[in-house]
């Protein structure tokens, strides 16, 4: 079972054409611009997220307490460990990139040949997410990501998977900043200051707005590197 499962998400799986790949685009695009989609992906981006925020309290020795996600599409990820420090700083600053730089990865995965090694990665998430998750709605997030994606990467042939790993790497890339603009509007909406970029500014010198500016940078820069891999003529050739 082990093995066919290596030899499935190991399996490279042939380009697809260059019509296609922006097709996808287009597509993850309007599921990230319009309200009915956002609603879906929305989740899927604070997975994400999530595991952002614990992979790196994870690697900063912070002691993982539990991960919630909520029906509004909020989440939290509790840790233990010192109150202050480079540490929390990159434990607290991990969030709102997360999406992004998973989907430049996905993206690198993609040109070269391992569609499938996208989707069992999602798939590896959600299976590590699991010990961690402390609410029922967030249970069924995860278990309905997992099972869905593990479903389709079992049974899909290579060009379905080739195009739902598009599709997924493309959701990504958009969505990151799409979260941006909607912090923004939260961070104006509301007198609480809760937000990432908030608590990164307590625990730094630096004011909230150039936290929000670092995760733009990141979360453009990865989106252009993205398709810079991914789109013929976008490196000039």
């Amino acid at each position: 079972m082990l093995t066919d499962l290596w030899q499935r998400a190991s399996a490279t799986q042939p380009p697809l054409p260059w019509a296609w790949t922006v097709a996808w685009a287009v597509v993850a695009l309007a599921l990230v611009a319009a309200p009915q989609g956002w609603r879906v992906v929305r989740h899927l981006v604070t997975l994400i997220h999530e595991a952002g925020h614990a992979l790196v309290a994870a690697l900063a020795g912070r002691q993982l307490g539990g991960i919630r996600l909520h029906s509004d599409s909020s989440g939290v990820t509790l840790s233990r460990g010192r109150p202050r420090g480079l540490g929390m700083v990159a434990t607290v600053f991990a969030g709102y990139p997360a999406p992004a730089v998973v989907g430049l990865a996905g993206a690198w995965l993609l040109g070269v040949g391992h569609a499938a090694g996208v989707l069992w990665a999602l798939v590896l998430t959600c299976a590590l997410m699991l010990v961690l998750i402390r609410n029922w709605y967030g249970l069924w997030v995860v278990l309905v990501t997992g099972l869905g994606v593990a479903a389709l990467s079992w049974f899909a042939p290579a060009d379905v998977l080739s195009s739902a790993a598009h599709l997924l790497v493309w959701v990504l890339l958009f969505a990151a900043p799409r979260s941006l603009v909607n912090l923004q509007r939260a961070r104006h909406s509301r007198a609480d200051r809760t937000s990432d970029p908030d608590q990164l500014a307590r625990l730094t010198w630096l004011p909230a707005w150039c936290w929000v500016g670092c995760f733009w940078a990141v979360c453009l820069a990865a989106l252009g590197v993205a398709i810079w891999q991914l789109v013929p003529g976008a490196q000039g050739s």
